[in-house]
């Protein structure tokens, strides 16, 4: 770790420590929201940055994290560290079972398969209403953490703050082990990662149910403080959110993922009166970045970017060679020997 990252974090653990002594409950409940936010960056991180995956189902996985709690918390009113556990455990397991559905698909196939699955999940959640309570939203009763019962955002602040704090010490050691370096080597080129040895298909089927189990984490995170979840707020807007979080700050970076987190959970804030106009911002801010800055702020993986397929010449007694669509961090050119 840099010398200044580690005054970065020192100063950053000391405003969090005083800040539930001088803020006031709706500036701790932004606080708490925007750790869920920096939990999700840093899934959506792994898929997409380390792996190069351009997956669009993030948001599934953080409402069934949400419904995996809420309704375990009001059946039966367990721990609240059972509850993370339980929504983690949940979302990586059907994050693996998509990855492994979703490895033989590319590029613009992969993000429109998983895009289906987010829908589809949206549609989950407003029609099973036996379950969800459908577009009448689900009410989360107070959870409980070994007697004490987070009621309110002060309450849950401390639990939050710690929770991530501990999936960022987790993300950073994986960045740096052996299989966050098989992420970044599959991120660069499947053919070359299998030729080393690397299991390029359960690299992928890991790296889907890393970023799964992050979302469902940020989902049980959010029952802790909040009280109420509706479908709508689970649908391509918030996908669409995140991943500017992640393409902004700065692709295949956690100081990107985080810093991104932060500060579009703060617009997003400030834009709560303007929901006509947040899709619009949103896109806009995601073009501009990706035609000027396409690695964001603090990138240093390979730039989130769109090409169009083209076809390599054809050369007499030799199959054709064609280059496919690139779209995503992971992009490969095919190279004609």
């Amino acid at each position: 770790m840099k010398k200044s990252d580690a005054w970065l974090l020192a100063l950053l653990g000391l405003v969090l420590l005083i800040l539930p002594f001088l803020a006031t409950g709706y500036v701790l409940y932004i606080v708490n929201l925007l750790m869920v936010y920096v939990v999700l960056a840093l899934g959506l991180h792994i898929v997409l940055g380390e792996t190069g995956q351009f997956a669009l189902s993030h948001i599934a996985f953080y409402g069934i994290g949400i419904y995996t709690s809420g309704l375990l918390n009001n059946a039966f009113g367990l721990n609240a560290l059972w509850l993370l556990a339980a929504s983690t455990l949940t979302c990586g397991i059907f994050g693996f079972l998509l990855g492994t559905l979703a490895i033989r698909m590319r590029d613009i196939y992969l993000a429109l398969s998983t895009f289906a699955f987010g829908e589809a999940m949206q549609w989950v959640f407003l029609n099973w209403e036996s379950v969800t309570n459908g577009s009448n939203g689900y009410r989360l009763s107070p959870i409980r953490f070994f007697g004490h019962v987070m009621a309110t955002d002060a309450q849950a602040y401390p639990f939050v703050v710690v929770m991530t704090a501990l999936v960022l010490a987790f993300t950073v050691h994986l960045s740096r082990s052996r299989l966050g370096s098989s992420f970044r080597a599959v991120r660069e080129s499947d053919v070359a990662a299998q030729a080393v040895g690397i299991n390029v298909n359960l690299v992928k089927r890991v790296a889907f149910m890393f970023s799964a189990a992050y979302a469902g984490l940020a989902g049980a995170l959010y029952t802790t403080f909040s009280s109420f979840i509706h479908p709508e707020s689970l649908g391509f807007q918030a996908m669409i959110l995140v991943l500017i979080m992640v393409v902004v700050g700065g692709i295949g970076s956690v100081r990107g993922a985080i810093t991104g987190a932060i500060i579009f959970g703060l617009i997003s804030e400030l834009l709560r009166q303007l929901l006509s106009f947040q899709e619009v911002i949103y896109g806009l801010v995601l073009i501009l970045f990706m035609m000027f800055m396409p690695k964001g702020l603090l990138g240093n993986g390979r730039p989130l970017r769109l090409k169009r397929a083209t076809r390599a010449p054809d050369i007499p007694g030799q199959a054709p060679v064609e280059e496919g669509n690139t779209v995503g961090v992971g992009a490969r050119r095919s190279e004609q020997a």
